[in-house]
């Protein structure tokens, strides 16, 4: 009987050997996708002024509330001008969304509600509320205080933010040197043609994604089913990385040299092989330098093992945010014998009430690769039962961004 570490061990065993890779400053230009690792605070209040918000004219809510509807135009108030004042609390002011609010008005009413005649513009509506159509300086922050808190993974908002408050550069985590390995004589090029007996490289590029959606760089190599290759190629590898992911050659056949290979290199084996399914073969481990994940050769399983185990540790070691973790509700009955984690394949809708559901994919196991297509997330269906009903909820892993 094989001794094999539950999901809940491994996943923390993953997480207990994060590693911290620093920071490093960039442009804000090329901050896109980063993790910000700064508080960013407002320089000053926002908005820096009261604001008008309408194309109109500026009034003395007073006179309105005199009865005064029709008011004599003294000038007009442009974005980007200095601060305009209104000499006479009966006259008016045109303004342009965006300008300084006059000095001495309080109320601006839409071109929309009024009437102009020359210089005389006539207010048509019964209403006028002070500080209308305003955008009041400091409304949405006060200078000094936080607009964006460290962790954050950087997007367009972000950016914007960052250009307001003046950050042309902002500090991010540093990405880890990282290379992705594929292992097996059966695998050919994408760009090749396969022999019946072969197949193309498609884990490197499929896992490779992952990083990408992070921005890190990634190195690719293939090694073949060679136990001295194997060794040597890892030999170096280990000096030279601080991140090796290597799909293929951890299960139990005659060429899978890796475990061993890993071993004899100075790589300390945390765990091999979890109570789960896909994946079961999955390889962790730590060196000096590098962290090594090393999935199993089949698609779905070493994709699974990737959103399941690798992203969480590679979020945590950018110091990411992290959401909590959704849940779905089956949409049919699940009949799964095996005493293992079940990671199912489904799709997503969702209820009359939002609620998220999820409907089973049915696939050929973990080497239909096709199927990873037709899903769009695994729901974790826990061991120590055998039957998982329509209507109960568990949690979701979704895997397409």
């Amino acid at each position: 009987m094989e001794n094999l570490i539950t999901v809940e061990d491994a996943l923390n065993l993953v997480l207990q050997h994060t590693r911290d890779f620093g920071t490093e400053s960039v442009e804000l230009e090329n901050a896109l996708g980063r993790i910000l690792r700064d508080e960013i605070v407002a320089d000053r209040d926002f908005p820096p002024y009261n604001r008008v918000t309408m194309d109109g004219i500026a009034i003395s809510h007073a006179a309105f509330k005199k009865g005064q509807r029709t008011f004599l135009i003294e000038g007009v108030a442009a974005a980007g001008d200095k601060q305009h004042e209104l000499r006479d609390s009966s006259a008016c002011l045109e303004v342009m969304t965006g300008a300084v609010m006059p000095r001495n008005a309080d109320a601006v009413i839409r071109y929309e509600d009024v009437f102009i005649d020359g210089r005389q513009a006539t207010i048509e509506v019964p209403a006028v509320t002070k500080h209308q159509n305003i955008h009041m300086k400091g409304e949405d922050r006060t200078a000094g205080s936080c607009i964006i808190t460290p962790g954050v993974k950087i997007s367009s908002p972000e950016i914007g933010v960052c250009a307001t408050v003046g950050k042309s550069t902002v500090r991010v985590s540093r990405f880890p040197k990282t290379i992705i390995i594929s292992t097996g004589d059966e695998l050919v090029d994408i760009h090749e043609v396969p022999e019946p007996h072969q197949i193309r490289r498609s884990n490197v590029y499929r896992l490779k994604t992952v990083l990408s959606y992070f921005g890190v760089p990634v190195e690719t190599a293939h090694l073949k089913d060679d136990e001295s290759e194997i060794s040597e190629a890892l030999d170096q590898y280990l000096k030279s990385y601080d991140l090796i992911l290597i799909s293929g050659g951890v299960s139990r056949g005659k060429f899978d040299f890796l475990p061993a290979a890993l071993e004899v290199a100075g790589v300390k084996k945390l765990f091999h092989k979890i109570k789960q399914r896909p994946g079961k073969p999955f390889w962790f481990g730590v060196h000096d330098r590098a962290t090594v994940f090393a999935f199993p050769g089949n698609p779905v399983s070493s994709f699974m093992c990737m959103q399941q185990y690798f992203k969480p540790w590679l979020q945590k070691c950018l110091h990411q945010q992290i959401p909590p973790q959704p849940r779905a509700m089956l949409t049919e009955d699940v009949h799964f014998k095996p005493d293992l984690t079940y990671f199912l394949e489904v799709k997503i809708s969702y209820s009359e009430n939002a609620e998220l559901l999820a409907t089973p994919v049915k696939g050929n196991g973990s080497g239909d690769l096709a199927n990873l297509v037709d899903a769009e997330a695994f729901i974790v269906l826990p061991s120590g039962k055998d039957l998982f009903q329509q209507g109960e909820v568990y949690p979701l892993i979704f895997y397409r961004e």
